[in-house]
């Protein structure tokens, strides 16, 4: 934690007296007796009420805090801790989840002597699944440093497991570019203010018949006949380089320039002449036309605007993202092939270009019936005059498709979003179970003393109808946080199915004909097969609702191989073999704006006090037992066809 309110509240607890501390109950330990529970509310209750508003501080921080006393025993920990270590010290807890090679074993070594001498000391390490149910780490942030009192020390703990994804895909992305940079068959170099290299690709290094990485630091002038451009702008011409041991050679070289990090840099690409050449003009054809790899090979989109922002010339790589034929881009304005709501802007920002300036901007570009999403790169094309001073002769767009980047963002906001709302429902539920676990005993206990004809009995059954029915939405929280024990078993689903269709028809009604098809071969999955009747139970029943004039809900079974990894929505099936299981309704449908939220708890789009109405966690909980069992949810609607 960072700031000064973290150091302040560190600080505070780290004076807290806090004694009699009793290990928390973890949320794969089952609860002991009602008598040890209430002891340890007690010892809670003393402890919140000495500690104070710095403990109410920590309760509320974002994962596991723990407080651990000189003597080794926990001094506070917010209930997130209690859940994870259960008031133990971390360190075997970590040992005992640890997931990888020596790099992971060493991490963890840095923690342990972090915390043995007082240091503080942050590692990201691997973690095991602690049902078991996955073979994919778990990724997490621990963070050990010495607190106020001597000898304390802080404990704390965050999961990186999606962000780490994040970062690997990019840090892949980057050494492919960084790969094809390098190895581009054509030269290219930057260098400083000072005129000294600071990269070189390749082909420039062996043209010079020099190693890259020696050529970084030396000076310019060393390696070209005559003064080096000025590296403070736009450069475009023909330069004369002197190889190592070899004759001399002239070369078109473009140069532009870029901030980095607040040092200029030039940028520069060098195109190689056979001896005796001469330098292209505007009226053979162009510089870009004559090396086709720079043009029409690269792996981006590049489109040249004329003034008025009308495409004169385009790419290869620019006509795949349109879906269109050069005869159908040429002459047409840019900006008429954004989506509707990105064209003023794009001729905005083209007219900025063409006036001098440069910009960039994430629009998206139509393709048909979709949309792609791209970001533009646009920059003024410098006047076949070359005098300065005159104005540019268009714009040199240049487009990249982030549409897999952007469909990833989306699916790491899902994931947070999920996984938050996961975390809350299963700490809503454990807390929530215990008292409902007490509220059921004392009924009990009542109804020993009130039989049937006493006049409390009544009232009595009814507490504990209702307590029983708080316990059923409990589980159903638990469920959809992946925190419910499964009990899973082979299990043939076309007779489970078979064998549920009876309760499925009465729960229909006969206004709704339910119809069961299946594919030739057998289908069997690994699941508990009473989550799996809850979740055709809870399809079926919704898919019932939405069809209030009576209707057809038709389940279909069929085996799936998928061969390639698979994207739908935010989701990605890896390959293997799958069972499909399609529930399908006649109903009124589900509204676009809708569609993102149907798994979100709690919500229902029944009005409250109507018939049917629910608590809005049947979806839901569908959702928690299907991925809890390592499967995929899809849906699929469009109003009025269900």
């Amino acid at each position: 934690m960072g700031g000064a309110l973290a150091g302040g509240l560190w600080s505070a607890l780290g004076e807290l007296p806090v004694a009699g501390w009793v290990a928390a109950i973890g949320a794969t330990i089952a609860l002991g007796s009602l008598a040890a529970l209430l002891r340890r509310f007690a010892q809670w209750g003393e402890a919140a009420a000495r500690g104070g508003a710095a403990a109410a501080l920590l309760d509320i921080e974002d994962g596991p805090r723990l407080l651990i006393g000189a003597d080794g025993g926990a001094r506070y920990a917010n209930s997130q801790a209690r859940t994870l270590w259960g008031g133990h010290p971390p360190l075997a807890h970590l040992r005992q989840r640890l997931h990888g090679d020596m790099m992971a074993a060493d991490a963890l070594g840095r923690l342990e002597e972090a915390a043995r001498i007082g240091l503080r000391e942050e590692v990201d390490l691997p973690l095991r699944d602690p049902e078991g149910y996955s073979g994919e780490p778990e990724w997490v942030r621990v963070m050990v440093a010495p607190g106020r009192e001597p000898g304390s020390r802080l404990w704390s703990c965050r999961d990186v497991t999606a962000r780490r994804a994040i970062d690997e895909v990019l840090l892949r992305e980057r050494e492919e570019l960084a790969d094809f940079l390098y190895f581009l068959p054509v030269g290219l170099y930057s260098a400083d203010t000072d005129g000294r290299l600071r990269y070189a690709n390749q082909v420039f290094a062996q043209w010079l018949g020099r190693d890259t990485d020696a050529m970084v630091g030396l000076d310019i002038d060393a390696v070209m006949e005559g003064p080096a451009p000025e590296p403070d702008g736009a450069w475009e011409g023909r330069l004369r380089f002197l190889p190592v041991d070899e004759p001399a050679f002239d070369a078109e070289v473009r140069q532009s320039t870029f901030d980095d990090a607040g040092q200029l840099r030039t940028r520069s690409v060098v195109v190689r002449l056979p001896a005796g050449e001469a330098a292209p003009t505007a009226g053979e054809g162009g510089w870009l036309r004559r090396r086709p790899w720079l043009f029409d090979g690269a792996p981006v989109g590049i489109v040249l605007t004329d003034p008025e922002g009308a495409i004169t010339d385009c790419n290869a790589s620019f006509l795949a993202m349109v879906g269109l034929e050069a005869a159908d881009v040429f002459d047409r304005p840019l900006a008429d092939l954004a989506a509707r709501n990105d064209r003023e802007d794009l001729r905005a920002l083209v007219d900025k270009v063409v006036g001098g300036g440069t910009a960039q901007a994430d629009i998206r570009l139509v393709r048909g019936e979709r949309e792609v999403a791209v970001g533009v790169f646009l920059s003024p094309m410098t006047s076949l005059s070359g005098r300065p001073g005159d104005p540019p002769d268009g714009a040199v767009a240049h487009l990249i498709d982030t549409t897999e980047q952007k469909n990833l963002e989306q699916q790491f906001a899902q994931a947070q979003k999920m996984q938050a709302m996961g975390q809350l429902a299963g700490g809503v539920a454990h807390d929530f179970n215990n008292l409902l676990t007490a509220m059921i005993g004392f009924s009990d206990l009542l109804l020993q003393r009130h039989g049937i004809g006493d006049p409390s009995f009544a009232d009595i059954m009814q507490i504990k109808q209702n307590a029983n029915r708080a316990a059923n939405l409990v589980r159903q929280l638990l469920a959809f946080s992946r925190r419910q024990p499964l009990r899973p078993r082979l299990l043939n689903v076309t007779d489970a199915l078979s064998e549920l269709s009876h309760l499925l028809r009465r729960l229909l009604g006969e206004r709704v004909v339910l119809k069961l098809a299946h594919g030739r071969e057998p289908v069997h999955i690994r699941v508990d097969p009473g989550q799996f009747d809850q979740v055709i139970i809870n399809l079926a029943v919704n898919a019932r609702d939405a069809m209030p004039g009576g209707g057809q809900l038709t389940i279909s079974t069929r085996r799936e191989a998928v061969e390639t990894e698979m994207n739908q929505g935010t989701e990605a099936v890896p390959p293997g073999d799958y069972v499909v299981i399609d529930v399908v309704d006649t109903g009124t449908g589900i509204t676009r704006e809708n569609l993102g939220r149907l798994f979100e708890p709690f919500f229902t789009t029944k009005s409250e006090g109507t018939a049917g109405a629910g608590t809005g966690l049947g979806l839901s909980t569908v959702y928690g037992i299907v991925r809890q069992t390592e499967g995929f949810i899809f849906v699929e609607s469009t109003l009025g066809e269900g």
